[in-house]
């Protein structure tokens, strides 16, 4: 028996569309966020928001978890926070003389990380575990994180004091770094209308077990050997852009993308073609995802930085350089 025929209620894409139209009940606009939460939980990846304050991260964070379901914790981090209070620490007992250990915020389905540059390096390094292996180990002893798990951090970009910028290691557990703009003049009107009366609240569509059967599908979307070709190239291009007609990128990429971009690459492809109802993928789902993947794991030249080059951009320069294949499926077989 097939996923789509285990899970109530129709396709696995019939049920990812309902959880994005539920998400979009309580969030005007930000359809491009929206979406990549949601390929971002496909793809077991985890997603750094980046906006000024007011654009809905922290609500639409909240606002998944309660329509996927499964547990649910926000960590507002701050300049006095320390690593005990993520990860959680061993604490004495008087009353029987031993150590016991109490474990911190994380251990949940969604974590909410909220202003994650507003903490120091240390405390931020202790969710490099957490994020790469899905664990934290405490006075030895390994405890492992619930199934699914996703970190959903949010970061204000324009704020220079009591920030600290995050270590290229962490920005590249990160399967996404996407930028919240303002609403339209439009969206503002209806956010007015909406949320200011009697706010919509979210129901849930998913649960735990189903958003790993979901999880599970994504993964077994078929990859043509073209494709994961195209992938190759795309991320070499960044490593050695004169060999593929890039040669002014040269002297404005520091340093390419990491192996990790050709995983995310594909792993957050596959989840975009299931969400699209497909069972394999399509260049143009490669494309649609690269900027979001690629951006924040370019490290520029200091002569980049100080001109203004946004990564973005140098992203979008190497798709239309690098042409993709054509490729032609059997829709029959």
């Amino acid at each position: 028996m097939s996923v789509a025929e285990e899970l109530p209620g129709g396709t696995d894409a019939a049920l990812l569309r309902q959880s994005l139209d539920e998400v979009r009940r309580v969030i005007v606009g930000q359809d491009h966020m929206v979406e990549r939460l949601l390929v971002a939980l496909l793809a077991r990846g985890h997603c750094l928001l980046e906006g000024v304050p007011g654009v809905a991260k922290t609500l639409a964070a909240s606002t998944l978890a309660t329509v996927v379901g499964g547990t649910f914790a926000r960590i507002q981090f701050t300049p006095d926070l320390v690593p005990s209070d993520i990860v959680g620490t061993r604490v004495y007992h008087p009353s029987n003389e031993k150590f016991d250990v109490e474990l911190g915020p994380v251990f949940v389905n969604f974590l909410l990380a909220d202003e994650i540059n507003r903490a120091p390096a240390k405390v931020q390094s202790a969710l490099l575990e957490v994020m790469a292996e899905r664990q934290v180990t405490l006075a030895g002893v390994t405890h492992p994180l619930p199934r699914p798990f996703i970190v959903l951090a949010t970061q204000n970009p324009i704020e220079s004091e009591g920030v600290y910028p995050l270590p290229e290691v962490q920005r590249d557990r990160f399967l996404f770094r996407v930028r919240v703009p303002h609403p339209s003049a439009h969206e503002e009107l209806e956010i007015l209308h909406r949320m200011s009366v009697r706010p919509p609240v979210p129901e849930r569509v998913l649960d735990p077990d189903k958003l790993l059967a979901l999880q599970e599908a994504a993964e077994q979307v078929s990859v043509h050997q073209l494709v994961a070709d195209y992938v190759v190239r795309l991320v070499m291009s960044t490593r050695a852009p004169a060999e593929y007609g890039l040669a002014d990128l040269a002297e404005t990429i520091e340093i390419g993308v990491s192996p990790r971009a050709t995983l995310g690459l594909v792993s957050a492809g596959r989840a975009l073609a299931l969400l699209r109802g497909r069972d394999y993928l399509l260049p143009d789902d490669v494309r649609d995802v690269a900027v979001d993947v690629m951006s924040h794991r370019l490290m520029l030249t200091f002569d980049a930085l100080a001109d203004g080059v946004d990564p973005e951009s140098v992203v979008k320069q190497i798709l239309q350089a690098v042409p993709p294949p054509l490729v032609v499926w059997n829709q029959n077989r």
